[in-house]
């Protein structure tokens, strides 16, 4: 897996910092995004994901990173505003604090997710929420290319988050 660092992004082309919408300028964008994840975690950026499309109703980056200490962090940051929504914590599979409080197992939550959401599995986490909540995050493609972001909750088993993610870069660890 290779790390990436922000100025790998913006050489990349890949950073939209400032987009122009109806001819204002928009706070947020990809750069702004980093420095807002930055100021709460240090670490070193392992994937960006361009969400089109979230429950908010608006678009965002989902930015990971890995701490010093081998923990990887998720955090999705409005695309428009650059504020942070949401915060999680990667974890193995056998996590104590997941394992602790989990309900239903890994197999029960992708076949909920691939019953609403047909398609190839392409990654699966397990993660805790900032409140120690326990969620599988199942990425799915469906036959049309369209990648949706699934969180199912470890506890209920129900659906909690459905995204729309629009592009990638960088690498993690493929189906665990």
């Amino acid at each position: 897996m290779r790390s990436l660092t922000l100025v790998a992004f913006v050489t990349a082309g890949l950073c939209v910092a400032n987009p122009v919408q109806a001819g204002h300028k928009v706070q947020g964008g990809l750069e702004a995004c980093l420095k807002a994840v930055s100021a709460v975690k240090a670490g070193r950026y392992v994937k960006v994901e361009y969400l089109s499309l979230t429950d908010e109703g608006q678009a965002a980056y989902e930015i990971e990173v890995r701490d010093r200490n081998g923990r990887e962090w998720e955090f999705e940051c409005s695309a428009r505003s650059a504020q942070l929504i949401e915060i999680e914590q990667e974890v193995e599979a056998g996590d104590a604090a997941f394992a602790s409080k989990a309900k239903i197992s890994a197999e029960a939550a992708k076949a909920t997710a691939t019953a609403l959401y047909p398609g190839t599995v392409e990654e699966f986490e397990y993660e805790l929420e900032a409140n120690g909540a326990p969620v599988y995050e199942i990425d799915i493609a469906d036959a049309g290319g369209t990648e949706f972001k699934i969180e199912v909750d470890a506890i209920s088993g129900e659906i909690v988050e459905v995204q729309i993610e629009g592009w990638e870069i960088g690498e993690e660890d493929l189906v665990r």
